[in-house]
């Protein structure tokens, strides 16, 4: 079992950045992948963003590319996203999950065991 906490969202306008955290309990945490995931209101949920168990890899949707990172301090337990430069198409429930498989399928909801509660990001132009 694994807990998972989301902070950090909020209201900024166009062109500012947030950090986003996801503080996680109850396992070893540095077994566990982790991703960011965010869904809109009447869209899908989309993956965001990846991150190997040792943070040896990333990987992002091209929408974010160069604008967001993903980073993790598993001695902290934590897995952040940092995003930079956001636009109004940014704004979603922005979730953390976590999963122990080491597949290729990162990029995918089912792929993984926990998620957070999820944190309201919220850009405005």
């Amino acid at each position: 079992q694994v807990q998972l906490v989301e902070s950090g969202g909020g209201l900024v306008q166009a062109g500012g950045s947030l950090r986003l955290s996801c503080a996680a309990s109850g396992r070893t945490f540095s077994a566990y992948g982790m991703g960011w995931f965010r869904q809109a209101p009447g869209k899908e949920r989309e993956f965001v963003a990846a991150i190997t168990w040792n943070g040896g890899s990333t990987d992002y949707v091209d929408s974010v590319k160069g604008r967001f990172t993903i980073s993790r301090d598993n001695a902290k337990n934590t897995v952040y996203l940092q995003m930079n430069s956001l636009k109004p198409e940014d704004t979603a429930v922005y979730y953390c999950a976590a999963r122990l498989a080491r597949d290729a399928r990162y990029y995918a909801s089912r792929a993984y065991d926990y998620w957070g509660q999820g944190t309201q990001v919220t850009v405005s132009s």
